[in-house]
């Protein structure tokens, strides 16, 4: 008789946060003899909201930071770890008060990296599109008279009409988020050398879905929704203020579709760096969004207009999914309007609590 697999503990750091607690409830409905540990500091406001979730399923939660090593050294032996944890916004730093966003993201990873190396566990990455130099991607669009798009006459490599892909060039600035976020890739990679384990890192672009604390610089869809449902201001800023930039989007449980199938079979993904988004069938310009938002909640906002360009702003963000795709079979399956009408949904489900940190 076959001896009985013992079941598996998984650590999420950030695991009270948007993506972190879909990960981890998805790991523990299907999973449930697994250990799941959601670390977080819960400084993103909102994320307070996910500990009942958590409980109730049966995840066990830490408050913690990544910043601080000895909150991690002394966490039992783990299988693998889900590295969510991030300052997100791509203007952390440009007003001052860099500190954070390097030492979450940057001496975090490096933390997680000390846990890792100690069990030799698996380690699943979530990085960012971000990681893509500014001006090379404003560089190739060109502006029509309602979008922009890639202009096929200035493509660089690892640019089609099918997005962005992993080899795209990464020389050039791109913001302190996704510096921080690209310098960790690289030291994921020299760890995993040093010490043996094995990891995939997911280069994701806008995520969205029930239970995002949206804000103007990171979670913007949840934002748009709420604006429109409480009839609230809303204004396209930069590139001449009349919302042409696009955006491609993935509903958060596409990803959690995507981990769960990482995690089964690890030696499938391993080493690799993949881009994960909604891609070209899940895009649109941010008017685009706007129709679509006020389609939804029935109400038609005098949208305002910057045309004052923001730093780190992309006119143009779409993923070209054809690696993971062709390692996994992964694609997507909800599209757009299933991401805004089950954010819909949920925000009017629990409006009392989200207006004031929403809106």
């Amino acid at each position: 008789m076959p001896a009985r697999k013992e079941p598996r503990s998984y650590l999420i750091t950030g695991g009270a946060g948007f993506v972190g607690s879909s990960i981890a409830l998805r790991l523990k409905a299907t999973e449930p003899d697994a250990k799941v540990l959601a670390l977080d500091n819960l400084k993103r406001r909102g994320s307070e909201l996910n500990l009942p979730r958590l409980r109730a399923a049966g995840v066990e939660f830490m408050h913690g930071d990544v910043r601080e090593h000895s909150d991690l050294k002394g966490i039992p032996k783990i299988d693998a770890l889900i590295e969510c944890s991030a300052e997100p916004s791509v203007v952390a730093g440009y007003q001052g008060g860099a500190q954070y966003v390097q030492d979450t993201n940057l001496m975090g990873t490096l933390n997680c990296l000390d846990l890792v190396a100690r069990d030799k566990a698996d380690l699943l990455f979530l990085s960012t599109s971000r990681v893509y130099p500014i001006a090379a991607i404003n560089g190739m669009c060109s502006e029509l008279p309602d979008r922009f798009t890639i202009d096929q006459a200035k493509t660089p490599v690892g640019a089609s009409i099918a997005g962005i892909g992993e080899n795209f060039p990464l020389a050039g600035a791109r913001t302190l988020y996704g510096a921080t976020k690209l310098a960790s890739e690289l030291m994921i990679e020299e760890y995993a050398n040093m010490h043996g384990f094995r990891y995939v890192v997911n280069r994701c672009g806008v995520i969205a879905g029930p239970w995002q604390m949206g804000k103007t610089d990171q979670g913007f869809i949840l934002l748009w929704l709420a604006r429109h449902h409480w009839k609230l201001p809303l204004s396209y800023i930069g590139f001449g203020g009349k919302g042409k930039q696009v955006r491609d989007v993935l509903h958060v449980e596409d990803l959690c579709d995507l981990v769960l199938l990482q995690l089964g079979d690890m030696e499938l993904v391993n080493a690799q760096v993949l881009n994960v988004g909604g891609g070209v069938d899940n895009s649109d310009t941010l008017h685009g969004f706007t129709d679509r938002c006020a389609s939804l909640t029935g109400n038609y906002l005098e949208i305002g207009s910057d045309g004052n360009d923001r730093p780190g702003d992309i006119k143009l963000y779409v993923t070209d999914n054809t690696r993971v795709k062709g390692l996994t079979g992964w694609t997507p399956k909800r599209n757009i309007d299933e991401v805004l009408s089950d954010s819909f949904a949920w925000l009017r489900q629990h409006e009392d609590q989200l207006r004031v940190i929403v809106a």
